[in-house]
């Protein structure tokens, strides 16, 4: 701390203060400089994810084939029959006969009674009570039960003393390939294979007989183990008798779901989906819209040049919602005029009134563009390019050849420029984001790597530099202002001497 002053009586550290001020005048502006361009560095790269971002969702969306072929397919009875395409783009038609459902194999336990009360366990014993509690098991020890499903899939289960019924049901469900539970009213434990299809439940170890899960042949009475075998679906495609262990399986890319058996065959064929279609390349405008205005907006912004960064004294003296709307002025206008995105945007326009050549539904050539398929620019001006659609005539154009709007939009070409609109469009927003990399870097990149990242290692050796200056006035300011002191001091010693000498000689 600096004291001033104690001789003369100037406040020696508010004139250094203010005079530092305008020897600061020159380093404000360029930390504000700098404050900028760390807002517009940001807004580059937040602008470059944005484009990464629609060029994926193109490659992903509508640079697919499998967009435009997407089926949907009519079934003469769906209350015994779906069909639902999963991805497959080929046509499928034909005729099915239901015989059998497929099944789970199943087994009904014996009936599990408490040895005091002789009625049911009920649901709080199976869970409270351990197996020695129930009079199952002997204290400390164990026993086994192997559960072999269906599917040949073996399970082998060592069962405690200290375990509770509803704990081995747990372990069943958790590592067999089988479903278990305790069913209180009837005071069985019911199993049922994960999966349908052919075969039986097969059980054995020591604790099957402790259980009552011990099925015997031939034993069918009211409270006796019961075991039912599961089968595989019968049933004729297109002429051909086959099974399946499921009532749901996959052909030719396309979902069968079995529902009931049938009396007469049930026909079904596949269409173009055009809604699914449709809708993706609405989904694919809208995107582009939204897009193209956002920038717009970017590289129109206004720039409100006399709203500079805040420094941290000026905010000091001001409100939060001050600062808030001071620094919206103040960050506004960033990329104003970029010209990577100015070209990248007319480009665009330019694409999407662009014509590829496809074949029309008899394979004729034929050139077509989006005004076509019911996609055109707006005629208002300030939309800059944005496109409107007219749903009714794309879905004409949709139902009528969709590979030639797979062609229009989506189809690639190893010259990008002879792809479909799509290709191109994201051509172009690669090569924006290229320029953009090359002025803005990325997130990992060092300063040294990019131009605004040199602009801000400049700046901040250029404060670096200008801050040690600061340092070394002050202190020579202060050295003075120490000087004078002391002349004063000297001074008034000098006089208070010589007014002595004088009375002392009166």
């Amino acid at each position: 701390m600096r004291i001033g002053g104690l001789a003369s009586g100037i406040d020696t550290e508010s004139i250094i203060r203010d005079m530092m001020k305008a020897h600061r005048i020159p380093l404000d502006k360029i930390t504000q400089k700098k404050q900028y361009t760390q807002w517009q560095l940001d807004d580059y790269r937040s602008t470059n994810r944005d484009l990464r971002k629609s060029s994926d969702k193109l490659f992903d969306t509508v640079m697919k084939q499998s967009t435009y072929m997407k089926k949907s397919v009519n079934v003469s009875n769906d209350q015994a029959v779906s069909i639902t395409a999963k991805g497959s783009t080929s046509d499928f038609s034909g005729t099915i006969e239901v015989e059998r459902l497929a099944t789970q194999a199943t087994l009904q336990g014996g009936v599990l009674t408490d040895s005091v009360t002789n009625e049911n366990l009920s649901d709080d014993q199976i869970k409270t009570k351990t197996l020695t509690d129930l009079g199952i098991l002997p204290i400390d020890t164990e026993q086994t039960l192997q559960i072999k499903s269906p599917d040949g899939k073996v399970t082998d289960l060592t069962i405690k003393a200290s375990d509770t019924i509803d704990s081995i049901l747990k372990s069943i469900n958790e590592k067999s390939g089988v479903s278990a539970f305790y069913d209180s009213a009837s005071g069985k434990i019911a199993m049922s294979a994960k999966n349908s299809g052919d075969g039986i439940i097969k059980l054995s170890g020591t604790m099957v007989d402790k259980l009552k899960l011990n099925v015997v042949e031939g034993v069918n009475g009211k409270d006796d183990p019961k075991l039912t075998e599961g089968v595989d679906a019968k049933f004729t495609f297109n002429g051909l008798e086959t099974t399946r262990a499921s009532n749901t399986f996959t052909i030719n890319g396309f979902e069968v779901s079995l529902k009931q058996t049938t009396t007469s065959p049930v026909t079904f064929n596949s269409t173009t989906d055009t809604d699914q279609i449709l809708k993706s390349v609405v989904e694919f405008v809208n995107d582009y819209n939204e897009m193209i205005e956002k920038l717009n907006s970017k590289i129109k912004e206004k720039q409100f040049k006399s709203f500079h960064p805040l420094s941290a004294e000026q905010k000091a003296d001001m409100k939060e919602k001050e600062i808030e709307l001071w620094e919206e002025k103040a960050k506004s206008g960033t990329l104003k005029g970029d010209p990577a995105l100015t070209s990248m945007l007319n480009n665009l326009r330019s694409i999407m009134s662009s014509t590829v050549t496809t074949t029309d539904k008899d394979g004729k050539e034929i050139k077509i563009s989006l005004k076509d398929l019911g996609i055109e620019t707006t005629s208002n001006y300030l939309d800059n390019g944005k496109l409107t659609i007219n749903e009714d005539t794309l879905r004409a154009k949709i139902s009528e050849n969709p590979n030639a709007i797979y062609d229009l939009i989506g189809k690639s070409n190893t010259d990008p420029k002879k792809g479909g609109i799509a290709q191109q469009y994201r051509t172009e927003l690669q090569d924006a984001q290229k320029k953009i990399t090359v002025k803005a870097g990325s997130s990992t990149a060092v300063n040294d790597t990019f131009a605004l990242g040199r602009s801000l290692k400049s700046m901040d050796k250029q404060i670096e530099r200008f801050e040690s200056k600061l340092k070394m006035m002050e202190s020579r300011y202060w050295k003075q202002f120490n000087a004078m002191e002391q002349a004063i001091q000297r001074a008034n010693s000098q006089s208070a001497q010589l007014m002595s000498s004088l009375g002392g000689g009166m």
